[in-house]
């Protein structure tokens, strides 16, 4: 170190404004005036550290002393010389505690500008690859590498443990053409808890943020993120490869989809330890097993996205990007989906575009300025569920979310999106009165760039061989499935919320007046070929006083199980896919609390545990059975054999594949035996009985065609061949041709 310690020489380059804008955490460019410098007077080390009591400057790769630095400010602003300039680190005494380390502001930027162009110009992968925290080594020194989109900051620092969450300490560089601010903090590591202090445009320091891009966060109620290990996630060992080649054909609409709706959180919790959820290890050793035992073909989850209230069940998530800490870490979340493929278990997630919680460390607001949400609270607010919407028109903001859903298939194998609350992003004035919305630039009331964004999803995913999106999708918006090409919105599915409404309204009505009620049952045939359909009993309709499934149903014990088997019948040969919700399999009467586990113990009735058998076998039978999946969207695969015996509240209907594979299936929607009831068939023969959920093995009273039915030739119902059956009270029976 030379002499040059004169306190005009150590503030050579430096003007007063300078300094205190510097210890003030104020300065434009602190990467101007901090780190190695050439000065007229040689070259100048500086550093901010608020707290230290004595800096040393070390040799970078010998750790031979370069001199000490002076004090020149009691907020910690520390100058001195060198002989040259050269690599070098520092040697800090907090008081007695040494530690020693690069210094963050002798490295140049990390992110090229050709990435963040990237960025800028909406390309999600760039989001993906750019934004967030993520360990690198710059400049032949490990660290983590630090990046946040924050365009109308005036200062954006990162703080955490690191620096005693001070946001003097590390105050980053800001990208100007992009509005992205980085930082490279060496001597970090996966791990490291932090969050983001962001200086509004008018100076107003606003509540730490969390990272909207972090891989990984505390565990809430904590609401840091958490630097992940991105190679471990990266670089995990799959060995998934035979699903992933297989599982296209596995998600078309041609294919056999039964899904298990899961809220993972409270599936099997543990009561000898305070009630806690399962993580993912205990989930993969008990919810896989059982998914696959029961025959469903994918697990869906309720929203796994880092969320701050547990009382959203996932639908408020602020970490898009981070399986949610609830559960473990993001590699042992990549090693369930793992598992689950091994499997051969598909994994859909449910994610949320939609909306966002305004929670402080969180989106709103997130630089002072309107970023992610509407400025205007007819655009940006949603009143039913006191939430901000994203602002679907800033490419950054649509870039963000459609590299969150492309990170969950790409980074975690994740087979399939559901998209949530759909609806309330097509339509500007949803759930919302006349004055309380902004029309669309032609006036209309259809939100032109939610659409715009849904068809940009919607490319991506294609681009992942085998990935699928649904949408929960409320209203009769035209083309939802169809494909991009024809102008539809290119999702692969759509949840049937007017069948699921029309049927268990049928079914919650006293059987002696169903028949006024008829067609309730009939009419989601006269749509069913107008979109790719999921048959939906989900936690919607076992939430909020609605009940469960089995508490809808009316009459007796036995009769309330006797409905739900025939309901469950008729919905799993009906055309669409199935998805039903935990709990629901095995009729459990308490509605769904997210606080406690689905009742298990009620396995041990007869009613419950043959609710749950049936389930299996309605699995088993419409996976291995061509015709009840093979033409679901194709009006070759349904006929009506019987659509208008109201009085006997009767419904039969034929499947097919097309390939010469059929099946009959009869639901008697009364608790009064049907003797003798002829019923007309597309073929003599003989048919089997594969299903009859009125077999004592389902707890039902075991009248039935004795497992085999011989066709005669007595017209019947516009059909040659017919046969006069039994129908069992309350209960749907399955006949296949053999």
């Amino acid at each position: 170190m030379n002499k040059r310690t004169d306190a005009r020489m150590l503030t050579e380059g430096l003007h007063p404004l300078d300094i205190d804008a510097l210890v003030d955490a104020r300065h434009p460019d602190p990467f101007s005036k901090l780190g190695l410098h050439q000065t007229d007077a040689g070259p100048v080390v500086r550093v901010l550290l608020p707290g230290a009591s004595g800096v040393q400057v070390l040799e970078r790769d010998s750790g031979k002393p370069l001199g000490t630095l002076t004090k020149i400010h009691p907020a910690g602003l520390f100058v001195g010389f060198i002989d040259e300039m050269q690599p070098y680190r520092l040697n800090i005494d907090w008081h007695g505690t040494p530690q020693e380390v690069a210094d963050t502001y002798s490295f140049g930027p990390v992110l090229s500008d050709e990435a963040l162009n990237r960025v800028s110009g909406g390309d999600p992968y760039a989001v993906m690859e750019c934004l967030g925290s993520r360990p690198v080594v710059h400049g032949g020194v490990a660290g983590v590498r630090f990046a946040v989109w924050a365009p109308n900051a005036r200062r954006v620092s990162v703080v955490g443990d690191f620096n005693s969450w001070d946001g003097r300490r590390h105050p980053m560089r800001l990208r100007h053409n992009v509005g992205v601010w980085e930082l490279f903090v060496p001597g970090l590591g996966a791990g490291t808890r932090y969050k983001y202090e962001i200086v509004s445009r008018d100076g107003h320091t606003l509540p730490l943020k969390a990272d909207p891009c972090a891989m990984q966060s505390e565990r809430p109620p904590a609401t840091a993120s958490v630097v992940a290990d991105v190679d471990a996630i990266d670089g995990y060992a799959w060995t998934d490869s035979e699903w992933m080649n297989t599982r296209g054909p596995r998600q078309t609409v041609n294919a056999p989809i039964s899904v298990y709706e899961v809220h993972a959180e409270s599936w099997l919790r543990v009561p000898e330890e305070g009630n806690r959820g399962m993580n993912w290890h205990e989930l993969a050793e008990r919810l896989i097993p059982y998914a696959k035992s029961m025959g469903f073909t994918h697990l869906e989850f309720m929203p796994i996205a880092e969320h701050p209230f547990g009382g959203s069940w996932g639908y408020q998530p602020l970490g898009q990007f981070a399986p949610s800490a609830r559960f473990g870490t993001p590699e042992q979340f990549a090693e369930f989906v793992n598992r689950a493929h091994e499997a051969e278990l598909g994994i859909i997630l449910d994610w949320v575009p939609a909306h966002f919680p305004n929670d402080a460390h969180g989106l709103v607001e997130f630089d002072g300025t309107p970023l992610y949400e509407h400025a205007d609270p007819r655009e940006g607010y949603h009143q039913d569920w006191n939430t901000m919407i994203y602002n679907l028109g800033r490419n950054e903001v649509s870039a963000f979310l459609v590299a969150s859903g492309l990170a969950w298939l790409k980074r975690y194998h994740v087979d399939g999106l559901r998209v949530d609350a759909v609806a309330s992003m097509l339509y500007r004035d949803y759930s919302r009165k006349a004055g309380e919305w902004v029309p669309n630039r032609y006036g209309g009331r259809e939100n032109l760039e939610s659409i715009a964004f849904l068809k940009r999803l919607n490319h991506e995913v294609r681009q992942i061989p085998g990935a699928i999106t649904v949408a929960e999708e409320s209203t009769a918006w035209p083309g939802v499935t169809a494909s991009l090409e024809s102008g539809g919105l290119g999702f692969d599915f759509k949840w049937n919320m007017g069948w699921m409404h029309d049927t268990l309204h049928y079914m919650e009505e006293d059987p002696i007046n169903r028949k006024y009620h008829h067609n309730m049952f009939t009419f989601g045939m006269v749509y069913a070929y107008s979109e790719r359909f999921v048959l939906p009993l989900s936690h919607d309709e076992v939430v909020h006083g609605k009940g469960s499934l089995i508490g809808k149903m009316p009459g007796d014990h036995w009769q309330k199980f006797a409905n739900l088997r025939a309901y469950l019948g008729f919905m799993w040969t009906h055309p669409g896919k199935k998805l039903l919700f935990m709990g629901g399999e095995f009729g459990q009467f308490g509605e769904f609390n997210h606080d406690t586990s689905p009742h298990w113990h009620l396995l041990d009735d007869v009613f419950h545990g043959g609710l749950q058998r049936l389930v299996r076998d309605l699995n088993r039978v419409y996976g291995e059975e061509p015709a009840l999946h093979k033409l679901d969207s194709d009006p070759r695969g349904f006929d009506w054999l019987i659509g208008d015996d109201a009085g006997n509240s009767v419904f039969a209907f034929r499947r097919t594949d097309g390939e010469g594979r059929e099946c009959v299936v009869i639901s008697n929607m009364t608790p009064v035996p049907r003797v003798g009831y002829r019923i007309g068939l597309p073929r003599g023969g003989r048919w089997s009985e594969i299903v009859n959920s009125d077999a004592s093995i389902y707890g039902g009273s075991n009248m039935g065609n004795g497992g085999v039915i011989h066709a005669e030739n007595v017209f019947s119902h516009g059909w040659e061949w017919s046969a006069a059956l039994t129908l069992p009270p309350l209960a749907t029976i399955v006949l296949r041709a053999d």
